[in-house]
């Protein structure tokens, strides 16, 4: 072998887990020391933290047991990508209640010391809950309701996961059913790494014109980045936002954007999709209505289309059907073509969906996936197909014994 050709095979390989270790990180921007990239995050440290800075704006911490890349979401009102559990498979989504609970849990780990026990981790949160302020905004809890233990476990569950907690000794089934303790280790280094904001929630309260400002105000206070008034600093500005939300989000339209935003993508969106393309191994779509970096494993979305199993058959009929109408669908509307679909293919899916009324929820599961996608757009009115929804579209569907392909 040449050195030259030797040199080309070393490139290559070093580009493939560069791009193999931002992916990791764009998937899992919590990443624990035991996760197979780990490794690389820590071997192409100084590449990574110098492109996520140029194209991005997003920090990169490192330390001995994790890596948290500090990104940002481009939407803080979507709600459609809630968090869940990686285990049970098909973890119900995580609810308002729970989202509370967790800052209240991170709050009390905040303050408390390398080790706490569920029930005492429980019952600060009680103690957090039945503030005036959290009442008013309708948030209950105790320790009374088995649900109640329930939505704590998920949150001490989903802390697991992240690696805020370890488990010494104990079971969170135990908890629920019998009260009986559990006991943690708290990283409280990993725990600091976990807020992303640009200013801590206590400073900014005195920057707000309101007396009570509103979540979302709270939000945009903490995440707003200072950008100075010049050319320069406005496309650097610029180049960060439409990285980001091209790698955070499913696509992009382009009547989404601000007339700025929109002459800065024209110009340069070969060069920002080349970028993204070299870096991530994701493929540039242009399309007249707008475009998407589309990820041809699928493992960097957290929805796939197509998809297994009686949800995913059901959420591609109903994409396809959507695609065709094009025009505003009320809900009764699908709910009885999701009916239609459930007498059709009773056989090959789950025998619960049969039941009275389950195509309301069948339904519904089914447009939060298109809508995550950004498929679809749902108002009171009903339902409205987007542009892209023509991407999946079916073909003549075959069934062969109890397996589906289109």
């Amino acid at each position: 072998m040449s050195n030259h050709h030797l040199f080309d095979v070393l490139e290559q390989n070093r580009r493939d887990e560069q791009q193999r270790a931002l992916r990791a990180l764009l998937a899992r921007p919590m990443l624990l020391h035991t996760h197979p990239a780990y490794p690389l995050v820590r071997k192409h440290a100084d590449t990574l933290r110098q492109w996520l800075n140029r194209e991005t704006g997003w920090a990169l911490i490192i330390e001995d047991d994790f890596a948290r890349l500090s990104k940002r979401v481009a939407d803080h009102s979507d709600t459609t990508r809630p968090a869940r559990l990686s285990k049970p498979s098909g973890a119900p989504p995580f609810s308002r209640r729970r989202y509370a609970l967790t800052c209240l849990a991170l709050a009390e780990l905040e303050r408390g010391e390398a080790q706490i026990t569920l029930g005492r981790l429980g019952e600060a949160i009680c103690q957090g809950a039945a503030d005036p302020s959290l009442k008013t905004q309708g948030l209950q809890f105790s320790l009374e309701e088995r649900s109640e233990r329930r939505d704590l476990v998920a949150v001490v569950r989903l802390l697991l996961e992240l690696g805020v907690l370890n488990r010494v000794t104990g079971d969170e089934d135990s908890f629920v059913h019998a009260q009986q303790d559990v006991l943690y280790d708290v990283n409280r280094r990993l725990l600091s790494s976990l807020l992303v904001a640009s200013r801590g929630p206590s400073l900014v309260g005195h920057e707000l014109d309101e007396e009570t400002p509103s979540l979302s105000q709270r939000i945009a206070a903490i995440t707003a980045t200072f950008v100075p008034d010049t050319l320069d600093a406005r496309n650097t500005a610029l180049r960060r936002r439409l990285t980001a939300r091209l790698l955070d989000d499913p696509l992009l339209y382009w009547d989404e954007l601000s007339e700025e935003e929109l002459a800065y993508l024209t110009s340069q969106r070969p060069h920002i999709a080349r970028r993204i393309r070299e870096a991530t191994g994701l493929m540039d779509e242009v399309r007249a209505e707008g475009m998407a970096m589309v990820d041809p494993t699928g493992d960097l979305s957290d929805e796939c289309l197509p998809s297994e199993g009686t949800e995913g058959h059901a959420t591609l009929l109903l994409a396809d059907y959507l695609a065709a109408q094009r025009t505003l669908q009320p809900l009764e509307t699908l709910h009885q073509q999701m009916r239609r679909w459930i007498d059709e293919y009773r056989r090959y899916w789950k025998k619960s969906v049969r039941e009275n009324g389950a195509e309301v929820e069948l339904c519904h599961s089914a447009l939060q996936r298109l809508k995550a996608l950004r498929l679809v757009e749902i108002s009171s009115d009903g339902v409205q197909a987007l542009p892209a929804i023509g991407r999946h579209v079916l073909g003549e569907t075959t069934i062969v014994g109890k397996q589906k392909t289109s």
